[in-house]
């Protein structure tokens, strides 16, 4: 399996898992010039900008700790993008981040903030 088509399968689950909370997927693979976001949901009136991590293991650490703030950064400047486009800026918003690991999804609610990137 290739690393595209890996992470794909990551960012399926993580739909899914979404879904299953109750929330309405909006976006997959959203990409602008500054970047993309995997998914964008909204769940109970909460738009969430989701960045997907799958892994086989933790040999290399949690999957989350590869969203460090130059990823954070790149999330936040196409999350404001897609917030203008579609007339959202008055909208609640949080940065989550999802690991996929083999039998095991782990939601990481607020994983970051705005205010941490720019401190």
């Amino acid at each position: 399996m290739n690393k595209r088509s890996f992470g794909g399968q990551g960012e399926a689950d993580a739909c899914a898992f979404l879904r299953g909370k109750g929330a309405e997927i909006l976006e997959m693979n959203y990409r602008r010039p500054t970047g993309e976001i995997d998914i964008i949901a909204r769940l109970k009136g909460v738009v969430l900008f989701v960045e997907v991590k799958r892994r086989t293991s933790l040999r290399y650490g949690r999957p989350a700790e590869a969203v460090d703030r130059g990823k954070q950064a790149h999330i936040l400047r196409t999350a404001l993008m897609y917030m203008q486009e579609n007339h959202l800026q008055d909208a609640s918003v949080r940065f989550d981040v999802i690991e996929v690991l083999p039998g095991k999804i782990r939601h990481i609610e607020d994983a970051f903030d705005a205010s941490a990137i720019y401190r």
